[in-house]
């Protein structure tokens, strides 16, 4: 049996789904952002009590299909910025597309209407998250960022970064280094 999750964005979030599910002593075949499948079927009131297990930690159980398909999208994102390095060798409309075998038209409008962002909006968005987060582990220059996230250039990056942020990535940088060395942080 299948059952899908909303806000599951990390491996944190499947270890707390892992651990829901062992409680009421279900078996997980898999744990993916986004879902999970058992092997058991689940009864209503395991259902709630994992509902409500789920809900403590920011999860929630869905069962409306558009809002599955829309969880769906915002997790093909999330894994393709987040932890795949390859780039996609197709445009993301038509990696959706054939990921979710649904016209994108139809993707991005369902997403648009659930979500009041397009579906560019939110992978730019976790893009530039993730630039944030390279730029504050400080292990790679600017180039490497730019070309680790697939921009055509540190230009593009940064025009995009002050775009989102208000700031460069050289100035958002700065600023941590700045909080790192108050005199309160020591």
């Amino acid at each position: 049996m299948k059952i899908y999750i909303q806000n599951m964005v990390c491996i944190r979030c499947k270890m707390v789904v892992k651990s829901e599910l062992e409680k009421l002593g279900l078996h997980h075949i898999t744990v993916d952002l986004g879902e999970a499948e058992i092997r058991e079927e689940i009864s209503p009131e395991q259902l709630t009590r994992l509902s409500i297990g789920l809900k403590k930690t920011g999860l929630e159980l869905m069962d409306d299909k558009k809002s599955i398909l829309v969880e769906k999208i915002k997790t093909i994102i999330i894994e393709l910025v987040h932890y795949n390095d390859e780039q996609i060798k197709i445009n993301l409309s038509d990696y959706l597309s054939e990921k979710l075998n649904h016209n994108y038209t139809y993707l991005a409008n369902l997403f648009s209407e659930v979500k009041g962002i397009t579906i560019e909006q939110f992978y730019l968005a976790h893009k530039i998250e993730k630039v944030k987060e390279l730029l504050v582990y400080d292990e790679l220059n600017l180039t490497e960022i730019a070309w680790k996230m697939h921009y055509s250039s540190v230009a593009h990056l940064s025009n995009q970064f002050k775009k989102m942020t208000g700031l460069t990535p050289t100035h958002f940088k700065n600023l941590k280094n700045k909080r790192r060395s108050a005199p309160g942080n020591v």
